[in-house]
């Protein structure tokens, strides 16, 4: 079961690292190489979704 995401969507960062815990969870916590590239655009998705002040941290 692999989650695409959308780059019109316009998600939330909680919603985003909500995909992101659950896709740590359904590996088990080792990424394959697909998991990998998933885990990379979800990353993507949050930073531009997360609030100024949290990019500044």
């Amino acid at each position: 079961m692999s989650t695409t995401v959308e780059p019109s969507s316009e998600r939330s960062a909680a919603e985003v690292n909500e995909e992101i815990r659950a896709l740590w969870l359904r590996s088990g916590g080792t990424l394959s190489v697909e998991q990998r590239a998933e885990y990379q655009r979800l990353v993507m998705e949050w930073a531009n979704a997360a609030p100024e002040s949290v990019k500044a941290a």
